[in-house]
């Protein structure tokens, strides 16, 4: 599709958000929101015309990019058959959706709880676990994110949860491996997954075993930096896990569906979970959806006993005839298997590529279209480029690049010191190829904030 510029519907849409639309993580006063015109594929456009190449999935969501013609025909047609219906009754849409999430989570994940995000997926799962034990605590790692309802807040370990922290709410932190930036020291991947593993175990015996409901994690962390996990960790995570009676979370809502390469990061480490969130990929983004996997010993606790939870559109038909369609959409054009193979013969060595050209890159790490830059003042030292939770003047580096590569054209997804690349799954070569050349040309700009 081609752009046609219209700038004075531009200035409208633009009009009506500032007084009257209250973003979310926002100073609203201190915020200017484009105003997004429309989206195809791996593309969006303002009113003006310009066009940008979307490296962040809009929240790291549209796995297979915006406007699928057959998504968005099942929408159009689940609409005009069913448009919604209450989640007590069995309908098409929403059992055909579980059947096929089913299909393609690991291990006896069979039964699936729809939710209508992420957030609402760790708030259920975490519910279960502590209902399936009897215990209420829940451990979770520092650099991680989990949503913003109540008790995914407090399991979020960066600065967001801050300001909604409640001390009771039964939520301990504990470090996760990251070898570049080791809080135990490590100086190798099998240290450092030894080390995380220990603390991990000793934070359980400190807090007393027979009190920690779950163990969450991000199977790979996604906003605080895409740490892929060292070889032998998320299996230790399990056997301890198992040694306490204690459940094992994953939380896939940004690493499932295709992200990693693989339909969730867990089939990478071949590790099952208890419970396993989702969101996000499940259906592209296109309307509201997520859920939680559910084990057959977690179902069986609430096989006669109910399941004290519920939402008023868990399951809703649109949302689910909109997964369907996104799922099979993957399978006939094999996303997954792209994903992979870009990740691995196209982003991941361009990316190694700039970092041998590019004084500000520290560190680049990651699989499939899940990839993260970190940026860095001094290489030696590991500065971050702008200091941790950076705000202001203090983050004008990063602001600096982030300008520099929406003026080449590219729309970058930046958190803290890092740049992550993690465009749709079903991205082309050349489309790669042409984000990863704006890239480039926006790092010169970071270049000049190093030491």
């Amino acid at each position: 599709m081609t752009p046609q510029p219209n700038p004075q519907a531009g200035a409208a849409v633009k009009a009506a958000d500032r007084a009257h639309v209250f973003h979310s993580w926002s100073a609203q006063e201190l915020i200017d929101p484009l105003a997004v015109a429309g989206a195809e594929g791996s593309y969006f456009w303002d009113y003006d015309g310009k066009r940008y190449l979307d490296f962040t999935s809009g929240l790291v969501f549209t796995n297979i990019g915006y406007q699928h013609p057959k998504v968005v025909a099942a929408i159009q047609e689940q609409a005009a058959t069913l448009s919604t219906f209450a989640p007590a009754f069995a309908v098409e849409a929403r059992s055909e959706a579980a059947r096929l999430i089913a299909e393609r989570t690991p291990g006896d994940l069979d039964k699936i709880f729809f939710t209508n995000g992420g957030a609402e997926a760790v708030e259920n799962a975490t519910r279960m676990a502590r209902l399936h034990t009897g215990r209420p605590k829940v451990l979770s790692a520092y650099r991680s994110y989990h949503g913003a309802t109540s008790t995914a807040i407090n399991l979020t370990g960066d600065p967001r949860r801050w300001p909604n922290d409640i001390g009771a709410a039964g939520v301990v932190h504990f470090w996760a491996p990251f070898l570049y930036r080791s809080p135990f020291h490590s100086d190798s991947e099998r240290q450092e997954c030894e080390r995380a593993l220990q603390h991990l175990e000793d934070t359980i015996a400190f807090e007393g075993p027979a009190t920690v409901a779950a163990v969450v994690l991000e199977t790979v962390p996604g906003t605080a930096g895409i740490m892929t996990p060292p070889p032998g960790y998320l299996a230790g995570v399990r056997e301890i896990c198992d040694r306490y009676g204690i459940v094992f979370v994953l939380d896939e809502v940004m690493a499932g569906f295709g992200r990693t390469g693989k339909w969730f990061a867990a089939d990478h480490y071949d590790v099952t979970p208890d419970l396993l969130t989702f969101a996000k990929g499940v259906n592209s983004g296109y309307v509201p959806l997520g859920g939680v996997a559910i084990s057959g010993a977690i179902a069986e606790t609430f096989a006669r006993r109910p399941y004290p939870g519920g939402l008023t559109y868990s399951g809703h038909p649109l949302a689910c005839a909109a997964a369907v369609a996104t799922i099979n959409v993957m399978e006939e054009e094999d996303v997954v298997g792209q994903a992979a193979r870009t990740g691995e013969n196209v982003i991941g060595p361009a990316l190694r590529e700039l970092a041998e050209r590019h004084p500000s890159i520290g560190e680049v790490r990651g699989t499939g279209m899940f990839w993260a830059l970190e940026l860095v003042r001094n290489r030696e030292t590991r500065e971050p480029l702008v200091p941790y939770n950076a705000s202001g003047e203090a983050n004008a580096p990063m602001a600096a690049f982030a300008a520099a590569a929406k003026a080449h054209g590219l729309w970058p997804f930046v958190n803290m010191n890092r740049t992550h690349v993690v465009p749709p799954c079903n991205i082309s070569e050349a489309e790669a190829k042409e984000g990863l050349a704006a890239l480039d040309e926006a790092l010169s700009v970071a270049d000049e904030h190093t030491v």
